[in-house]
């Protein structure tokens, strides 16, 4: 095993790593986290003004509070297709705002979610590229103006989440034919997108799902040697900063109570998958990191099976930023805005995928997490360098 893999393990009191000395671990990178701030998506805060309504039409003035609150958190900004690059756009052009006026330094989160034959198990977030012409647009139209965006925003710090659920259609469902047809595109497609986003300033985390898909003792190392093969496809020089889990998914970071369906799974919580995941991944020589998406997380019992993940309920938003709690998160973020519907299944009267469902994120808002206090005020938060569109 590499000394890199033992002085992670060590991080984690494994017996393994205990006949390292400390001096012979090199010096930890530096989380691109710390002392930044994720920036706000004012388009996601301007969809919670009917949230935000729905509770002073009730008279609940606490939760309409809990609204302002969220409605400046950091959340990540997602473009899901050609036409929708301009969400990048807008998005660092606040985060520059932000740093600049408002003196606060940023990380920009951002979702590169376009990849040919996408959700090819589910279809209830299929995309618009397929097959071989798909992955010529996706590399010529959508990843090479990510690249163009970037490269223009050196004074800006980048989380890049990158395909969200391909990697666990290909390690478990080669079974459906069209999936299996897309995983060669699509590992060239993410392999693409990895080497042309080699910025220093841009930290890019691959999706491995969460732990109640590919958590299982049998998928563990099949995980890693699947991103193992995607990254060495970009090139020997190619960096990543690590991985991100439970996106648009419900798993707590840490379980308050195991679930009934969890019993034979290593990975029953996000905190045990990415203990469990890690030494796999650093045999594969890859950075054992993650950030984990904790935007949504389900209350107890709330599901019979882990297969249900589409509008579950009841949930709860989840904490946000750095923990103590695992040395290898980077940070627990949103990556999913919450609000935003996973399709028309899971609670009645959900509308299409990525439409706004108010009803959820009233229930989401009455159940978050006690770090998300009540703001001071109803008055909406503004600054001068702000929108005010919404």
């Amino acid at each position: 095993m590499r000394t890199t893999a033992l002085c992670s393990l060590a991080l984690l009191g494994t017996a393994a790593a205990a006949v390292m000395r400390r001096d012979d671990c090199p010096a930890p990178d530096v989380n691109p986290f710390e002392g930044r701030r994720v920036t706000v998506s004012h388009g996601y805060a301007g969809q919670l003004e009917q949230t935000f309504d729905s509770f002073i039409a009730a008279n609940d003035t606490l939760n309409a509070r809990k609204v302002r609150t969220v409605q400046n958190t950091g959340t990540f900004v997602w473009a899901p297709s050609i036409s929708g690059l301009d969400a990048l756009d807008a998005t660092i052009s606040a985060a520059r705002a932000e740093q600049i006026q408002g003196g606060v330094d940023q990380i920009v989160g951002l979702v590169l979610y376009n990849v040919p034959d996408r959700d090819c198990s589910a279809g209830e977030s299929a995309g618009e590229l397929s097959g071989t012409d798909g992955l010529r647009r996706y590399k010529d139209e959508y990843v090479d103006a990510w690249a163009d965006r970037l490269s223009r925003a050196s004074d800006l710090t980048f989380a890049i989440v990158i395909e969200p659920d391909a990697i666990g259609n290909m390690v478990t469902n080669e079974g459906i034919p069209f999936c299996a047809q897309a995983k060669p595109i699509q590992e060239e497609a993410i392999a693409y997108a990895l080497q042309k986003l080699q910025f220093d300033n841009v930290h890019l985390y691959i999706d491995i799902s969460h732990g109640g898909w590919l958590g299982w003792a049998d998928n563990l190392p099949l995980t890693a040697q699947q991103a193992g093969k995607i990254v060495r496809m970009a090139g020997n020089d190619t960096k990543i900063r690590g991985f991100v889990t439970n996106v648009s998914n419900y798993n707590p970071f840490q379980a308050e109570v195991r679930e009934d369906y969890t019993e034979w799974n290593p990975s029953w919580d996000e905190d045990n998958f990415a203990r469990s995941l890690a030494p796999f991944l650093e045999q594969e020589g890859l950075p054992a990191r993650f950030i984990i998406d904790q935007s949504r997380v389900h209350l107890p019992g709330a599901r019979e099976e882990w297969g249900e993940w589409c509008n579950v309920y009841p949930a709860g938003l989840g904490k946000q930023g750095l923990t103590d709690a695992n040395p290898l998160i980077d940070s627990l973020v949103w990556v999913k805005p919450p609000g935003e519907s996973d399709g028309q299944c899971g609670m009645p009267g959900a509308p299409r995928a990525g439409a706004w469902f108010n009803d959820y994120m009233i229930m989401l808002v009455e159940n978050a997490h006690e770090s998300i206090v009540p703001a001071d005020s109803l008055e909406r938060a503004r600054q001068p360098w702000w929108p005010n569109k919404n």
